[in-house]
């Protein structure tokens, strides 16, 4: 589920904020709206991200915050990646 590039720059950007909105996530990543979308879409599914949707005034505010599983994945998925760095040629 991390290993997608997109996936897992959204996990590390939530890891460091409490929660963050779609546009600054958007910004951050450099990713089009309708990828970023999708990718937090499964990022939900999957039980990694927590999203709130409201309004401020008429304008609609997607709000994404990493849940303890989420942070669980992301830690497993570091030390994964720390096996193999670590692995001798």
């Amino acid at each position: 589920m991390l290993h997608s590039e997109l996936r897992l720059a959204i996990m590390s950007l939530l890891l460091s904020v409490e929660e963050a909105d779609f546009v600054y996530i958007r910004e951050q990543t450099g990713a089009t709206a309708g990828n970023l979308s999708v990718q937090i879409e499964k990022l939900n599914r999957a039980g990694y991200v927590e999203v709130t949707k409201t309004f401020k005034g008429k304008m609609p505010c997607t709000t994404c915050r990493i849940t303890a599983e989420g942070v669980g994945a992301f830690e497993e998925y570091v030390e994964a990646l720390k096996t193999y760095i670590h692995r001798p040629i």
